[in-house]
């Protein structure tokens, strides 16, 4: 019998909410915030109703299950409109604080670092209805937290475990092999019994004995793989989870101590991609993000292509907070050539420095103003003073992990067909 009862036979203390209305809402923080109610279920541990709100304006990682009181029972007026973005973001917006007009770049960096959603007017003409239907599919977020080695994680969306276990409000999973379970009794039993401590595959860097990262081929490791992809999907929302994990290398970041290797997180590689990607997703576990690991794994990829002897980039879309981190990177790596460099650069000499595309690198020096467009092409336009004056900025900091090249222990395999598209590629630039 499921640990839950049925909706109906759940008394109720208060009226019913209509699924698919707009009600006010308390979060988390105590503020009251308009949201629409997607879905009802029986509460675990009361004889009550919960609710799965959406708070409008939001990202969905906010989207979550709340007890019936804290929704306030008269229907929100959805014409009125009051949870416009521009409002959901100002007090965090620092333009706002200043009356001078602000350039499209500063707008753009402003909605990278504050992860304003992008509308839809601004998507290409695919994308939208992607979007729509996507959140149809994984609109309902069942599992709310994850146990992972010492960290409970509260789960930012959807993920497709197996649908006995998208009832379960909380899940257990191995640290080491990845295995999950839905109960705490079975999971201590597993963790008795297992004999993994670290990824399978083969170990292509490691620090000084504090970080590691695995190379696991998905094809040797299948289950591995899969496993890591749902996940990795309670965090990521952009991402499609394909269960063929086979055309994709698994690149996983641990950390080392006495009892083993510990998950901070990983991205994948498509084993010969047609676009030249070095990243397919990329993840920082959250117990772990904004301190540095992130940018590290970006720079390993990097540091793969460089091996490799071709420029590559991410693939999109970018979540909010990728997109902040790539933009990081590319402007430190970018500015410490610059600043040391004599005589002319080149957008090419740049790319062939760094394996960063010649796209993603005029998008990066253009939000620094630092490029012009001059007879028919882009041109880096820049003095020591501009390079100093954002190098001593805030908003640029070094890396908190500087990745040692010496520490890696990684041949390329690269194939012929990836070579020659890329040819036809630097052609068609």
């Amino acid at each position: 019998m499921s640990r839950r009862k049925s909706a109906k036979s759940v008394n109720k203390d208060s009226e019913t909410l209509d699924v698919g209305k707009h009600y006010e809402v308390r979060r988390n923080d105590g503020s009251w915030h308009p949201a629409v109610v997607l879905h009802m279920r029986s509460s675990d541990t009361e004889n009550l109703f919960e609710y799965y709100v959406h708070y409008e304006g939001c990202d969905r990682r906010l989207d979550q299950w709340v007890p019936r009181y804290r929704i306030k029972n008269s229907r929100f007026d959805s014409s009125e409109k009051k949870w416009e973005q521009k409002d959901m973001y100002k007090n965090n917006d620092l333009l706002h604080k200043s009356n001078k007009r602000t350039t499209r770049s500063q707008n753009r960096r402003h909605n990278e670092v504050n992860h304003v959603p992008m509308s839809n007017g601004k998507m290409d003409s695919i994308t939208p209805a992607f979007e729509k239907e996507h959140e149809a599919i994984t609109k309902i977020k069942y599992i709310n937290k994850v146990q992972l080695g010492m960290y409970e994680i509260d789960t930012w969306y959807f993920s497709p475990f197996p649908e006995e276990y998208q009832k379960e409000s909380k899940i257990w999973i191995c640290e080491y092999c990845l295995k999950y379970c839905k109960l705490e009794k079975t999971f201590k039993y597993h963790m008795s019994q297992c004999i993994w401590r670290q990824p399978p595959g083969v170990e292509v860097y490691h620090y000084k004995g504090i970080l590691s990262i695995w190379e696991v081929d998905s094809s040797q490791h299948k289950l591995y793989c899969q496993n890591l992809c749902l996940l990795a999907k309670l965090f990521i929302d952009h991402k499609t989870l394909f269960f063929d994990v086979e055309p994709f290398l698994f690149y996983v970041l641990c950390k080392i101590d006495k009892s083993g290797a510990h998950l901070v997180g990983y991205f994948s590689k498509e084993k010969d991609s047609p676009d030249c990607h070095n990243v397919s997703c990329i993840l920082t576990m959250p117990p772990f993000q904004k301190q540095g690991y992130g940018k590290l794994l970006i720079a390993f990829s990097y540091e793969l292509s460089k091996l490799e002897g071709l420029p590559a980039g991410p693939e999109n879309p970018l979540s909010d907070l990728g997109k902040v981190s790539y933009r990081s990177y590319w402007s430190w790596t970018l500015l410490e050539i610059l600043k040391n460099a004599s005589g002319t650069l080149s957008l090419e000499d740049l790319s062939a420095m760094t394996s960063i595309t010649q796209m993603d690198i005029i998008s990066t020096l253009q939000s620094m103003n630092m490029t012009k467009y001059y007879k028919n092409q882009h041109v880096i336009c820049v003095t020591p003073k501009m390079v100093e004056e954002v190098i001593s900025s805030e908003q640029y900091k070094p890396p908190t992990y500087i990745l040692d090249r010496s520490a890696i222990k990684w041949k390329p395999k690269i194939h012929n067909l990836r070579l020659d598209r890329l040819r036809i590629q630097d052609h068609n630039t």
